[in-house]
């Protein structure tokens, strides 16, 4: 493959997951979910035990 044509095709493979990646952005609920929730009790229970055992 001429590496011209291989750039070419990396940019425009790379605009359509930015595109895709966009969508994906605006298509997210803004409210919190669980999923943020149980994340940051799990980071508060990590630095208890941290501050614990320090």
């Amino acid at each position: 493959m001429y590496p011209e044509l291989y750039l070419y095709v990396e940019r425009v493979r790379a605009r359509e997951l930015q595109a895709e990646a966009a969508r994906h952005r605006r298509e997210r609920r803004p409210s919190v979910t669980w999923e943020t929730r149980l994340g940051w009790v799990l980071v508060e229970t990590g630095l208890r035990l941290v501050h614990r055992r320090a």
